[in-house]
């Protein structure tokens, strides 16, 4: 049974961590360890997790003395799995694990050599997530599912709970999650599968908790998940498309982005801090604010006013009701 780091970076976890870590603890996969990294937490957070390694040798936990953003912290927990574990699972302080989630994972790495990454279902709130890849595909190269990916197919990369990493990815580089986007983990995908396969365990291996202090919520309230995906193709799609493909979908991202501008300028009372915010945002990926895509992606939104008004003047009412505040959201 190879050893496994299980690793937690945690900031102002209270309300979850618990349940998180009996997850764990509760894994028919008995060869781990796991490390909990704590960023600086305000919060019962570090009381909690030391409790619980007082009564299990396999939790070691970490205390930070300094606070770092959400993808450094990431990065420094990965540094501090053990030199001779195999594998790597990443669990967020807010989600938990099934208690096969180890054991099939593993499974399916060790049955097949060329896979670095191995994906799983996870249940979200009423949804189960990451569908879409055909049931009895177990494993698919890795430049396949990239190209699908970024083109449009199934996203079945899921989120870093919902993943296990082959150890020796994770320390080829450093920092393993490449940029500071709370979407790096994405990154970090495409450049495992360049030189590595995918794997799939199709079952439900973890469960991810939906709220408003989520990273998700916070992403798609402030647009961080559409510049992601413009940034992914920017940096990755040259080496998985070929050139008109390339040209094609960075420009599908980049209208899906100005489509989601236009409600959020409606939803900030076109703030003009907000406009810069974007434009400031856009200039770090090499791009320009369109006025002219702007009002191209207006005068769209204006056509589906036409053709349903009600729906649309219940939108706008959600808009005004919700200014200002991050709701419990996912993709």
């Amino acid at each position: 049974m190879p050893l496994v780091s299980v690793v937690t970076p945690v900031y102002n976890g209270a309300d979850f961590i618990a349940e998180c870590i009996e997850s764990v603890q509760k894994q028919t996969y008995s060869n781990f360890e796991y490390i909990i990294l704590n960023n600086c937490s305000k919060d019962d957070t570090l009381a909690i997790v030391r409790r619980y390694a007082q009564g299990d040798a396999r939790i070691i936990v970490h205390d930070a003395t300094e606070f770092v953003g959400v993808i450094e912290n990431h990065n420094r927990v990965l540094r501090l799995m053990a030199p001779t574990s195999k594998y790597c699972k990443v669990i967020s302080a807010d989600d938990w694990l099934f208690p096969d989630c180890l054991n099939l994972m593993v499974k399916l790495a060790e049955a097949n050599p060329s896979v670095g990454l191995v994906g799983s279902y996870s249940i979200a709130g009423q949804q189960v997530l990451w569908q879409g890849l055909e049931y009895g595909r177990q494993v698919v190269s890795g430049r396949e599912i990239a190209h699908a990916t970024l083109t449009g197919g199934p996203y079945v990369f899921g989120s870093p709970t919902s993943l296990l990493y082959r150890s020796d990815l994770v320390r080829k580089r450093d920092p393993f999650y490449p940029n500071s986007s709370p979407h790096a983990d994405t990154s970090a995908c495409y450049q495992c599968l360049e030189t590595s396969d995918f794997g799939f365990v199709h079952q439900v291996l973890s469960y991810t908790r939906v709220h408003a202090e989520s990273q998700t919520s916070s992403s798609l309230h402030s647009g961080s998940i559409n510049r992601a995906l413009i940034s992914d193709m920017i940096q990755f799609g040259p080496r998985y498309l070929n050139g008109e493909e390339l040209k094609k979908n960075l420009g599908a991202r980049v209208d899906k982005y100005y489509r989601w501008l236009v409600p959020a300028l409606i939803e900030n009372s076109f703030s003009k801090a907000f406009l810069e915010t974007q434009r400031a945002a856009l200039a770090e990926l090499g791009l320009e604010l369109s006025e002219a895509r702007l009002l191209k992606a207006a005068l769209l939104r204006g056509a589906e006013f036409l053709q349903q008004p009600a729906a649309t003047m219940g939108k706008i009412s959600a808009m005004a009701r919700r200014k200002g505040k991050v709701e419990a959201r996912y993709y």
